[in-house]
């Protein structure tokens, strides 16, 4: 691990090196190129830099214990160096996991696509609540949420909406919540007090674009309707909604929240590219080996990941066995208590397996 951190050091330096070369500017393209992977290196060399100043303080205290025959001086050392033992056991799993191969998508925006499954309005109404928490969640890390589109239920809530967010490392925070999200508790219509079981599709898109997924626009028909649901005079009044089937595929996809025709058809267009983007990538996975596929098949979206139980005011998530009587605080946005400890299971899932690899 430490050459491997004396290398990523050295590169981080080549590159600050790099950037003070007269000219660089006017290259744009490699400027920014150096800035990303320098952006990209810099945790890793801060935390190791911290990890080199601390065994630096271990050995002098060690030195003190060795060689110091004041008693309070020497109780001092000791009280130190059992604390900075701590901090380095600490600091030795960071950069482990700071070690770790990078997924490539975990730096971009994304596509969240909540869908009702079973269950009726209530699943309808349970996938607006969902909605609004990973939206206040996005709000709380400073993310900017975009609605791409929604169908409304029939009693309110959504059949489906999409959502753009955008933002530092978003998909990194929000990959793992892909999946089924089961909900129980009593309905508002229910007169009898019975708990329902609903269930809501979660999928957690990396946003693509036109470079990363190429399509022949010959391969794409595109339909414009009228609007319907929510919305102004203007909007409902004229074809500004969008339609757009991808034909080798059949995918379609509906925009109509935008308040032009352009603008639901640039949105309708976004989704697409990522959409092809997820086909791929399931493509490349199926292709993998089987460790590989066991490391990253958790983002199924037919894999029942989360249940949240209403009236005992637990969530439980079934990948590792969690449970939390955190539900308020997650269903109001502050979702840390579920997604903290999904990314560190998985993370410490690879750990296992890049040790079990080098053996």
């Amino acid at each position: 691990m430490f050459s491997k951190l004396e290398e990523v050091e050295k590169r981080f330096e080549q590159i600050h090196q790099q950037l003070q070369e007269p000219g660089i500017t006017d290259n744009q393209d490699k400027f920014r190129g150096l800035m990303k992977e320098l952006a990209s290196l810099e945790e890793v060399v801060q935390t190791f830099r911290n990890y080199k100043a601390l065994l630096k303080q271990i050995e002098g205290n060690k030195q003190i214990l060795a060689e110091e025959k004041d008693a309070e001086l020497r109780a001092m050392a000791r009280d130190e160096l059992a604390e900075f033992e701590e901090n380095r056991g600490r600091i030795e799993k960071e950069l482990q996991v700071l070690l770790l191969p990078k997924d490539p998508n975990d730096e971009k925006n994304v596509i969240v696509e909540i869908r009702a499954g079973a269950g009726g309005d209530e699943a309808s109404l349970f996938a607006s609540e969902l909605f609004s928490a990973y939206t206040h969640y996005a709000s709380k890390q400073g993310w900017k949420v975009s609605v791409l589109s929604t169908s409304p239920g029939n009693v309110g809530g959504y059949k489906e909406a999409i959502a753009s967010i955008a933002g530092d490392r978003v998909y990194s925070r929000l990959k793992y919540e892909s999946g089924v999200h089961r909900v129980q508790r009593v309905p508002k219509t229910e007169t009898q007090g019975r708990i329902h079981t609903s269930t809501v599709t979660v999928a957690v898109l990396p946003e693509a674009d036109e470079v990363s997924v190429k399509i022949n626009p010959n391969e794409l028909r595109i339909d414009v309707f009228r609007s319907s649901g929510h919305g102004g005079q203007s909007v409902n009044t004229t074809d500004s909604a969008v339609r757009v089937t991808h034909l080798p595929t059949g995918l379609v996809v509906s925009c109509q929240d935008g308040k032009s025709q352009l603008s639901n058809k640039e949105q309708a267009l976004k989704v697409l590219y990522s959409r092809l983007l997820a086909l791929e990538e399931e493509k490349a996975r199926q292709d993998a080996s089987s460790a590989r596929l066991a490391q990253i098949g958790t983002g199924d979206r037919s894999e029942r990941i989360r249940t949240y139980n209403f009236p005992q005011s637990r969530i439980t998530d079934h990948r590792i066995g969690l449970t939390t009587h955190a539900l308020v605080d997650v269903m109001g946005g502050n979702m840390e208590p579920v997604i903290n400890p999904v990314i560190a299971h998985f993370q410490a899932e690879m750990l296992k397996q890049q040790g079990a690899t080098v053996g």
